[in-house]
């Protein structure tokens, strides 16, 4: 009798961990218009000193995206935020520029910053990314540390700028269609 206490407890305490871990994980949702962008999506392997791009490197093909892919390369900051390290990855093809956002916002997702969404518009060269605060997020983009301002912004901008395909020359940050100033 006492054994079957003990292992009903510890199945429940196991069980109430596992949806406790299961509730703490939040996911970036892109607010675009008919937009399936998976921050999941296949990369290629590279060799790269940054570990936070490990997430971005190949991942099974049942887990990402299925269609056409490009390469386009990633920028995200060293552990230090003094440097941005390229990565090469394949992104959808389809919407490269939404994937490439996904996935450096997906890295810069913590505990106590969290995004719910994003747009991204593009006019005459200018990328207006507006950025959604998720509602239970302890921190604003205000709180940011210098260090995390660099690894956000600079890696969205250096994204953007420096894929020459997407002829992006500026990026604006906005939140709810505000002007972000740091």
């Amino acid at each position: 009798m006492r054994t079957n206490t003990l292992s009903i407890l510890c199945l429940t305490i196991a069980i109430a961990i596992t949806a406790i871990s299961g509730c703490s994980s939040s996911k970036v949702s892109n607010q675009l218009e008919g937009e399936k962008t998976s921050s999941e999506s296949q990369t290629t392997e590279t060799k790269s000193s940054n570990p936070s791009m490990a997430k971005l490197r190949a991942k099974s093909p049942e887990s990402g995206y299925q269609g056409k892919t490009i390469n386009a390369t990633l920028y995200t900051s060293d552990s230090q935020c003094q440097k941005l390290i390229p990565t090469k990855v394949a992104i959808p093809a389809n919407k490269p520029i939404n994937a490439a956002v996904a996935q450096i916002i997906k890295e810069q997702d913590s505990g106590d910053f969290n995004l719910s969404g994003y747009r991204v518009s593009i006019n005459n060269g200018t990328a207006t990314i507006d950025l959604r605060i998720n509602t239970k997020s302890r921190r604003q983009i205000v709180s940011l540390s210098s260090c995390e301002q660099f690894a956000l912004f600079g890696s969205l901008r250096k994204t953007l700028t420096s894929n020459p395909n997407w002829n992006i020359t500026r990026v604006r940050f906005t939140q709810l269609g505000e002007d972000i100033v740091l």
